[in-house]
């Protein structure tokens, strides 16, 4: 490269140039161009270039240092100052290159369908073809063509050419470059041009990617540039960056598809909700995908039915479940919620009938008429929808739904791969929606099954006021086997029960089923807390035996544990024995809670052990909390950590139980446990001297007389002189049967609440049977009158013998 002033002065004298001709810089630098050219003048087109400051392309014969000829083909570059005043010529040369040979790569460059460009890191200019910069139609060379003022084929003059030295000079400084019309981007490209010169600074290739946004826009197209350093091969440096530029819309847009269906296997149905998993699909569809995503179910799977199989028909109910639209665009009239059918042939209607997807372009009149009827008049003409996609929700064999895809003015039409995504989009939302629908539908059996093993209302009874708290685990339809029961006793007496079911499921909501009832007919025949437990021990483990023999591969033992309570309002003794569950928390009357210290025997199954009572007096008002260990345990404390805090909320008890119950829920539990929750809370009461009479009687046959006249004047003392006779008559068959065969000390108590009491107690421990008398046999007939004239009787066992009751409805006069 060599450098000429104006006036013909060689004024720079590059390393390649000495290479090439001989001279040293000293030798040439200052001299005139013509001591270097054997005609000593310039070339004859070499004039009028000067002279006009345009630039040239042709061979001349130069001398070389040692005298001989070198024919070079050169070429002349002019520069400008600020003014558009030449400056000096640039005089490059490319050595051994013919011009037919240098104009077929000047063509090739300017007739590619690729876009190509160079970037002069001495210039700091560039040099484009025609398909990169559309809005100039370059010249071969990279300048302007003339305008049609200028002549039709007539060569650039030197006004144009400063013109467009000027305008790459200034793009080169403002940071544009010839990218910016074929991009779209219609500013400077920072990040663009730091690649540029990183290709040049650092001399390695590099790749820039200018990506088309990631929705349905029709106004930019995505490009990969490529570049690479351009080197000297006289020197080896740098002298620019090479760049082609590649469209690829196409493979941008098969990119983004998989990213959307990959996101969409993340996005879509994230929980367990048929709405939920919709409406993730409509927010990932919009604006990426579609303007517009309408998603309808059928009613019935709304409401957790199974529909039939195979395509659905155009009468059938859809509900609205989710509606998304991009910016700009109107809301559809069809609220979330509301159901309706589908209008005939229409998009959606197709989808369902045919079970297949549906394309419908900008002339399908179908389309029309459903644009209008979906998002009325203004809608249609303002926004409507010239390309819709309608496919089926399908899953199973089974068709759930449909969901619309639409695309407005200003997005691109859909095309044939969209069909595809669409398609993968609704099948994931589809089985995110049965998935949804068959866990609620099993959850609800689940759970069904289990609220119908627990009591839904206790019956009346005077010994406790009861409040009760089940929370079944709040996910998954593993329900749990926690359960809760409050069960009358004979003598006012009643009996509090709480236990749980190790493990989740059917499995354990049925155990406890079993074990429920089993303790409500063990508690039926009053047996004491210890000996019902064991005989619900000995239960269990002929539950798991069978399991084994059953299930041999899957066993299913049972395990459970449990805490029976019996209190007596009359004595205002709580007895109470635990099959390894929690102690209970007991609040007293005077504010202090504390854990009742019980000794636990074995859980339910591991049988062989005992299970040791533990009796406690019970103030009247005291407040015996029951629960399972889902209650203490579930924001991970230990035992002993749970229990303080259930005596701390305890102490805040509030008069009301339901209140209370609310309140250790929220001091205990996080937003949500990790395991199901029973909590009962039972406020003891009191039988008072004024309800409850009784005597000691001899083993004598006379004095049955003599109690049958006490409890009548008992009677006529609390205003029950109406069940004065059928009391007289049990009183006298009660008695008689314990003097007769029975052991003394024989006790007579008549206890008035809800219903009027009679109980007889011996030392005997032989329990009365109920038998058929014949027609001449003198006896077996008492307990027969006892048991038309009461509502109920039975028999209890104590530490010292036992006690035989009969209870009897109060009369209509009564208190």
């Amino acid at each position: 490269m060599a450098i000429i002033s104006v006036g013909g002065t060689v004024t720079g004298w590059s390393e390649g140039a000495q290479k090439l001709l001989g001279y040293r810089p000293p030798e040439v630098v200052g001299h005139p161009v013509s001591d270097l050219l054997i005609n000593g003048d310039h070339p004859a087109p070499t004039g009028p270039c000067l002279s006009e400051a345009r630039q040239w392309s042709g061979t001349a014969a130069v001398r070389h240092r040692d005298g001989h000829r070198v024919d070079l083909p050169l070429h002349l570059h002019p520069t400008f100052s600020d003014d558009e005043t030449p400056q000096a010529f640039v005089v490059t040369t490319g050595a051994g290159e013919t011009e037919p040979d240098r104009r077929m790569v000047e063509w090739a460059f300017t007739q590619s369908s690729v876009a190509l460009s160079a970037y002069s890191t001495t210039s700091r200019s560039w040099k484009w073809n025609a398909v990169t910069h559309e809005g100039e139609q370059p010249t071969p060379t990279g300048h302007m063509k003339a305008s049609p003022a200028d002549g039709d084929g007539a060569q650039t003059t030197a006004g144009q050419a400063r013109a467009v030295e000027s305008r790459q000079r200034q793009a080169a400084e403002a940071g544009t470059w010839p990218y910016s019309d074929l991009l779209g981007a219609g500013r400077s490209d920072e990040e663009f041009l730091r690649c540029v010169r990183r290709v040049a600074e650092e001399a390695k290739p590099s790749r820039y990617e200018h990506l088309a946004p990631a929705t349905p826009s029709a106004h930019q197209r995505a490009w990969t540039i490529e570049m690479w350093p351009v080197r000297s091969p006289d020197t080896g440096q740098v002298a620019g960056v090479g760049a082609a530029a590649f469209d690829s819309t196409e493979q941008v847009a098969a990119r983004q598809r998989l990213a959307l269906l990959n996101e969409a296997g993340s996005r879509i149905g994230t929980t367990l909700n048929a709405q939920r998993a919709v409406q993730e699909l409509a927010h990932l569809a919009v604006p990426r995908f579609a303007d517009s995503v309408t998603v309808d179910l059928l009613d019935s799977v709304t409401r957790g039915k199974e529909p039939p199989p195979g395509p659905a028909d155009t009468a059938v109910a859809l509900r609205r479940v989710a509606h998304r639209t991009a910016d700009g665009m109107p809301e559809a009239d069809t609220e979330i919620g509301t159901a309706e059918t589908c209008p005939p042939r229409s998009p959606p209607a197709h989808a369902l009938t045919s079970g297949l997807t549906v394309l419908y372009g900008a002339d399908d009149p179908e389309l029309a008429r459903w644009a209008a009827d979906v998002g009325g008049s203004a809608h249609a003409t303002e926004h409507g929808f010239h390309s819709v996609i309608a496919t089926p929700l399908q899953a199973r064999g089974l068709t759930l739904g449909v969901v619309v895809f639409a695309r407005a003015e200003g997005s691109l039409p859909y095309e044939q791969d969209d069909l595809l995504v669409a398609e993968e989009l609704a099948n994931r939302a589809a089985g995110s929606v049965d998935n949804a629908v068959r866990f609620s539908r099993e959850r609800d059996n689940a759970l069904t099954l289990q609220r119908s093993l627990l009591p839904r209302h206790f019956p009346k009874q005077a010994a406790v006021e009861v409040a009760h708290r089940y929370l079944p685990i709040g996910r998954g339809a593993e329900v749990g086997g926690d359960w809760f029961d409050v069960v009358p006793l004979s003598g006012t007496r009643v009996a509090l029960v709480v236990g749980d079911v190790v493990g989740h499921g059917i499995h354990a909501s049925a155990a406890m089923g079993r074990l429920r009832t089993a303790v409500r007919t063990l508690a039926g025949v009053d047996l004491p807390p210890d000996e019902l437990l064991t005989h619900l021990d000995e239960l269990v483990t002929h539950l798991t035996s069978d399991n084994d023999v059953r299930n041999a591969p899957d066993p299913g033992q049972i395990g459970a544990t449990c805490l029976y309570a019996v209190y007596d309002p009359v004595s205002r003794l709580c007895t109470m024995a635990s099959a390894g569950h929690v102690p209970p928390v007991v609040l007293f009357p005077d504010g202090t809670a504390s854990v009742v210290q019980l000794t636990p025997g074995p859980i339910l199954g591991v049988g062989g052990l005992p299970f040791e009572p533990t009796e406690l007096e019970l103030p009247e008002g005291s407040l015996l909390s029951l629960y399972t260990d889902g209650l203490i345990e579930a924001r991970g404390h230990d035992l002993g950590v749970g229990l303080e805090r259930l005596c701390a909320a305890l102490a805040s008890a509030e008069p009301s139980l339901d209140v209370t119950c609310d309140i250790i829920l929220r001091a205990l539990l996080p937003e949500s446990p990790a395991d199901d929750v029973a909590l009962l809370l039972a406020r003891t009461r009191a039988l008072h001297t004024d309800q409850v009479a009784a005597w000691s009687l001899p083993s004598d046959p006379a004095i049955v007389a003599d109690a049958r006249a006490q409890a009548s004047r008992q009677l006529a003392t609390w205003g029950l002189t109406n069940a004065a006779s059928i009391t007289e008559l049990v009183v006298s068959e009660l008695v008689t049967n314990a003097i007769r065969y029975g052991d003394a000390p024989i006790g007579l108590r008549l206890i008035r609440d809800r219903t009027l009491i009679c109980e007889v107690s011996d030392a005997s421990s032989t329990s009365p049977h109920l038998r058929r008398a014949r027609t001449y046999d003198e006896g077996g007939r008492g307990l027969h009158m006892v048991t038309q004239l009461t509502q109920g009787w039975g028999t209890r066992h104590t530490p010292t013998g036992k006690t035989i009751w009969a209870e009897q409805r109060l009369p209509a006069n009564g208190p």
